[in-house]
């Protein structure tokens, strides 16, 4: 059961996987756009992952369609609006979703500022519709190149009071987080947080390089966590969060199954890991489905999913006076 006098937060959520199978037919119908389907029916089995095992990149590939119909700023601002209120009818009080500029703006050459300024709009109309409270978390798709990377932080920067912090995503095998401390330390000089995907695709080691070298102070996923006892206490020590996602993690691989999850023991070791949904309307869920039938599968106990939420509040990218706002105000609820 989820405990109601705790907020519900999501901490770890991508803008750009989660857009509306109906908003990617209007876009495209709209662009003159060739999609794999022409109605709903047709078109999920191309977008929403179909079951387990799926592997990380065959998972990302699915996020092409997404983008594929944003051919305009207007639909970089739709698209933000609506994972607000998306956000808002998951029943959460707060928000952190993530986005690459850069993602966005290749398809179709657009402006990486604008797309910046659009999403920054667009989030501002969702919140002043909805009341939820909403914080950007700006992302370097690490998949596209050192350079491209340049490009989405400079991009980013030029809005940088209405970001909160800065994530390292894409192939972490491939593109491990050393090659990037010079971007990491502007983002760090600027004021923002850190946070990385790390400990997905790729080992603990991953991990201890997101902490040592860009100076990470959540991180994403971080399944291979367990594999490193020396790893884990320092999380613990360190109060480092885990933003966990557990369908996500399923589809992808990175773990065998929910009953596999490591969310469970981090929990009861002390970890301040949290349950959050990645992307969407990719894994087919939203985050009232993690938080009772994914957590359910993975063995999470009532209290294990109060002290979920608990570390949610604790780790999120908020001042303490807005921590205890969330607080005041789900307990009166």
């Amino acid at each position: 059961m989820i405990a109601p006098a705790l907020p519900r937060i999501d901490l770890h959520r991508h803008l750009d996987g989660n857009v509306r199978l109906q908003t990617i037919l209007d876009l495209g119908r709209r662009h003159g756009i060739a999609l794999p389907g022409d109605s709903l029916e047709t078109l999920r089995p191309h977008v929403v992952v179909p079951g387990a095992g799926l592997g990380l990149m065959a998972f990302l590939a699915r996020l092409h369609w997404m983008t594929a119909v944003i051919a305009d700023t207007d639909a970089v601002r739709r698209v933000a609006r609506e994972n607000v209120e998306d956000a808002a009818h998951d029943g959460l009080d707060y928000v952190e979703l993530r986005f690459s500029p850069y993602f966005q703006s290749r398809p179709h050459g657009l402006d990486p500022v604008a797309v910046v300024d659009a999403v920054v709009a667009g989030v501002e109309e969702g919140r002043a519709a909805t009341g939820i409270g909403v914080n950007l978390i700006g992302i370097l798709s690490r998949t596209f190149g050192l350079a491209a990377c340049t490009l989405e932080l400079d991009a980013l920067l030029t809005r940088k009071e209405h970001i909160v912090a800065l994530d390292l995503a894409g192939d972490e095998e491939a593109w491990p987080a050393d090659l990037f401390a010079q971007h990491f330390a502007r983002a760090r000089d600027a004021g923002w947080a850190i946070t990385v995907h790390a400990g997905e695709a790729a080992p603990a080691a991953s991990i201890w390089s997101a902490l040592r070298v860009l100076g990470a102070t959540r991180i994403g996923h971080g399944t291979h966590a367990i594999d490193d006892p020396a790893l884990l206490d320092y999380l613990i020590e360190h109060r480092i969060g885990i933003e966990a996602n557990l369908t996500s993690n399923v589809q992808t691989g990175a773990v065998s199954s929910y009953a596999a999850h490591p969310l469970k023991t981090f929990l009861e070791r002390g970890v301040l890991a949290s349950v959050n949904t990645d992307n969407p309307i990719i894994s087919g869920i939203d985050w009232p489905h993690e938080m009772t039938v994914a957590a359910t599968a993975a063995g999470l106990t009532d209290d294990d999913l109060a002290r979920a939420m608990r570390n949610a509040v604790e780790i999120a990218f908020l001042s303490r006076a807005e921590k205890e706002a969330l607080l005041r105000k789900r307990a009166g609820a």
